[in-house]
């Protein structure tokens, strides 16, 4: 949905659904989308962001599957204006940990993947004149990126250099958007801002996308943040104990845009002890990483790979505040009864809204809360679609 006065454009992920196959993707969008849009935007049209696995962008280059997508945009007044194009292959119902990034930044994999989106983005989205954007992995899990700087940016760079040309042929603004997240390569703010300046903003930089796009050097450097920049990830700038107002002046200061503003929240635990370690075991689960930051007395930051890792620590942790990447509903501030002394990150989400309804962050909003199916039995005591309406209506009474 189009929010008041220049805010953006507000939608949910469609990561949240299970399923691979362009099959299931068709059925979400057609069960549980439509039955959130009834809820949300009976009378208008309601804005979707694609999560397509690299098994449904396969089926969907066949025509037929091509015109299917195109007629139930039509058919169900969806809007496509973002594609989560961060994780490649399967994503619920098995482990899927650090497995999530791969193929990353270093291969042909990702970059042939991400093109295809980017073409179907251009195809079928909804742009009205505006860019639309597509996020992805902050370059690789953090082992594997260190040392790959150049390799991760010269494949970027290609990616952008194939925007530029979708733009030149349809007239279409595709821009890619790296989301920062816990142990990855580009995990915190400060750390994204200095790749974008050495790597992918650099004049460096431009020569290369020149080269590749076949345009003018000066044409390159001002196509690269056009179609190149951050997803903030509000779950994930929470657990790393960001500043909000600082973390986007720094990138604005910076010139790195904040191509789409993802709407998520976090589990913060203000002062860990024997009873919350013992209540974080609901949260212990097989398929995703759960990143731990925790911060000591002294302000100290110390991160953890899962959770798992963190509690092993045991007494020793007693005291410290943790904020753990496990996305739960952004209406709660605080957990159901049984876990009352667990908080959110809802306060960082609230102050980033605020900050975007004075001056806005970013063109796109995306609330995606995928850990639903994870979620303990408790947490979950809604139909789904009634649940990513809420989310939905609790962002926009805030920027109406």
């Amino acid at each position: 949905m189009d929010l008041a006065s220049a805010r953006g454009r507000l939608c949910y992920c469609t990561n949240i659904h299970a399923g691979e196959s362009w099959e299931s993707l068709a059925a979400a969008l057609r069960g549980v989308s439509a039955e959130v849009k009834t809820q949300v935007s009976p009378g208008a049209a309601m804005g979707i962001g694609l999560r397509v696995s690299a098994e449904a962008m396969q089926a969907l280059k066949v025509p037929a599957a091509r015109a299917e997508l195109g007629n139930i945009l039509a058919e169900q007044n969806f809007e496509l204006w973002t594609i989560n194009g961060f994780p490649y292959g399967p994503f619920h119902g098995q482990p899927v940990k650090q497995q999530v990034y791969e193929p990353d930044w270093r291969t042909s994999e990702r970059l042939a993947y991400t093109n295809d989106l980017a073409d179907l983005l251009a195809e079928f989205g909804t742009s009205n004149g505006e860019s639309l954007s597509l996020s992805t992995v902050p370059g690789a899990f953090k082992p594997n990126g260190v040392g790959a700087e150049a390799a991760m940016a010269e494949t970027i760079l290609a990616q952008v250099a194939h925007n530029i040309g979708i733009r030149e042929r349809t007239g279409k603004t595709i821009a890619l958007a790296l989301e920062p997240e816990p142990c990855c390569f580009l995990e915190t703010i400060e750390e994204s801002v200095e790749f974008f300046a050495h790597y992918l903003f650099s004049e460096a930089a431009a020569g290369k996308v020149a080269e590749l796009a076949g345009v003018s050097k000066a044409e390159a450097a001002a196509a690269l943040p056009r179609h190149l920049g951050l997803c903030y990830d509000v779950c994930h700038a929470a657990v790393e104990f960001e500043d909000p107002a600082e973390s986007v002046a720094m990138l604005r200061q910076a010139g790195v845009p904040i191509h789409k503003l993802q709407l998520s929240a976090a589990l913060r635990l203000p002062q860990i002890d024997a009873v919350m370690r013992d209540a974080l075991s609901a949260f212990v689960e097989p398929t995703y990483l759960h990143q731990v930051v925790a911060r000591d007395a002294a302000g100290a930051l110390t991160r953890y790979v899962d959770l798992p890792e963190a509690l092993a620590r045991g007494v020793v942790s007693d005291g410290e505040e943790w904020r753990v990447h496990f996305h739960v509903p952004i209406f709660l501030a605080e957990l159901t009864p049984s876990l009352r002394r667990f908080h959110t990150t809802q306060d960082f989400l609230a102050e980033i809204l605020a900050h975007h309804a004075n001056d806005p962050i970013s063109p796109h909003l995306e609330v995606e809360t995928y850990t639903w199916d994870v979620l303990p039995d408790e947490l979950r005591d809604a139909p789904i679609a009634d649940a990513i309406a809420r989310e939905l209506n609790w962002v926009a009474r805030r920027l109406y």
